[in-house]
């Protein structure tokens, strides 16, 4: 079972630095796109990059079965990442928050303040978790944004995800190498097809 670090789902909303469990989706979820059999080595890597202590890293304390179960995991969150309908991503929202029995409590431990957990508790399993506060997070963020600032990558041949919740007109491109090589290719496109 699993012991997390503390998280603090509206320091994601508000931009703040610190835990961003968005974009610790939006990493994870790109990791199993690009590697579906990615390792549990690779994943605990990824873990502790956004924010995870070792101790609970450990091949004891996150084994291959937990590796497995997060690899499904952020498979379907993936899917919601990549729904292009605003009300069909918030009605799959509603349903993952309704199936992980996720209520909202305060959570201080380890030293940290007082923080927002959404799960089942300190036993929820780590796939748990993970669907848990990442649901959680995208559902403040689609509240704040009136929008979902989320999405798969426009450019022809990516499938990468992104999640633009900066300032800014809304993104449609994983990175700014997609949106150049898009642009310059509809640039050339209309130059042909202009003579």
């Amino acid at each position: 079972m699993r012991a997390r670090s503390g998280e603090s789902v509206t320091a994601e909303v508000a931009g703040a630095r610190g835990f961003r469990p968005a974009d610790r989706l939006k990493d994870l979820v790109n990791a199993v796109r690009a590697d579906p059999g990615i390792s549990r080595e690779a994943l605990a890597g990824l873990l502790a990059h956004h924010g995870e202590r070792p101790e609970d890293l450990t091949e004891q304390a996150f084994t291959r079965e937990d590796a497995e179960s997060l690899r499904a995991a952020a498979d379907r969150l993936g899917a919601l990442l990549a729904e292009p309908d605003v009300d069909r991503a918030a009605h799959a929202i509603n349903a993952l928050l309704a199936e992980c029995g996720a209520r909202p409590h305060l959570s201080r431990h380890d030293g940290h303040t007082w923080q927002l957990h959404i799960d089942r508790g300190d036993d929820a399993t780590w796939a748990e978790w993970f669907t848990a506060s990442s649901a959680l997070a995208l559902a403040q963020i689609l509240t704040e944004y009136g929008r979902m600032p989320w999405g798969e990558c426009a450019a022809p041949g990516c499938t990468r995800l992104y999640l633009g919740t900066g300032p800014g007109s809304a993104r449609r491109y994983c990175s700014t190498a997609c949106a150049s090589r898009a642009r310059v290719a509809a640039h050339r496109r209309r130059k042909r097809e202009g003579g």
